[in-house]
């Protein structure tokens, strides 16, 4: 008989939005199911991104985040399958705005989606979040629950402003809610190589976090971008464009990464 699993749970987060976080989600959480692994992503974005990127467009109204949150549902219960094998989906709605407005009176509210996630945790090898582009209770949660951040961004300017105030965030949560987490990584990605404020801002980043900062970039790809609007992520959209040859060689190197921290 195999051991219980016990997934590790990555949040992926950045406050700016439009930097390819939701992207990434979906479509590392694609390649490592590809790779034998049991992914569960849990949309915890009200716009539903995640969730649509995987072909899960509303299926069932009362089998959302949401209902984790406000309903005390099973989680179990509201775990979608996904078109992608190995991976599964608990999607969101936009009824998860109400979310933050909602928890505000509950005792333990920032703790709630640790123990949503703790119902499934020995089910899958990797939960991946997909946090909303705000630093509000969703993402506390997000980062309650984690082991861990993954912080996608583009390289500019404005950038390295917003990231000073994430990893703010997560020094404040690590000190008082979750002790153990820590960076996952830095990921460049909507990468322009023809660009030299790109190069700039990219050595600058690496100066400041030098091996924390994944050695793949995201380039910037067309059939990224077209993939979401189709329900399919990158592997299932284009496997041989530079978007998808891109993630999986991050999918490579986030478990060559693991395996060395384990």
């Amino acid at each position: 008989m195999a051991a219980p699993k016990n997934a590790k749970i990555i949040a992926f987060a950045n406050q700016k939005g439009g930097v390819g976080k939701t992207t990434t989600a979906l479509n590392l959480s694609a390649v490592l199911a590809g790779k034998s692994k049991k992914v569960l992503l849990v949309d915890s974005d009200p716009q539903g991104n995640a969730s649509s990127g995987v072909g899960v467009f509303n299926s069932d109204p009362n089998k959302h985040l949401y209902h984790c949150y406000m309903n005390n549902s099973a989680t179990s219960q509201c775990v979608q399958s996904t078109n992608v094998k190995n991976l599964s989906v608990l999607a969101a709605s936009i009824d998860l705005v109400g979310v933050e407005v909602e928890l505000i009176s509950l005792k333990n509210r920032e703790k709630k989606l640790k123990s949503i996630l703790r119902q499934v945790r020995d089910q899958y090898d990797f939960i991946i979040i997909d946090c909303p582009p705000s630093l509000g209770l969703l993402t506390i949660n997000s980062l309650t629950a984690a082991d861990s951040v993954l912080i996608p961004m583009q390289c500019e300017y404005f950038a390295l402003e917003g990231l000073a105030q994430l990893i703010a965030t997560i020094r404040k949560v690590k000190k008082s809610l979750n002790r153990g987490l820590f960076i996952e990584g830095l990921l460049m990605s909507m990468y322009d190589r023809r660009n030299r404020l790109t190069h700039q801002v990219a050595k600058e980043i690496q100066d400041h976090f030098g091996n924390q900062v994944f050695n793949t970039v995201i380039p910037r790809n067309v059939r990224l971008s077209e993939s979401p609007s189709h329900g399919k992520t990158i592997i299932e959209y284009d496997k041989n464009c530079p978007g998808a040859k891109a993630f999986i060689k991050l999918g490579n190197e986030f478990l060559r990464r693991n395996r060395k921290g384990q």
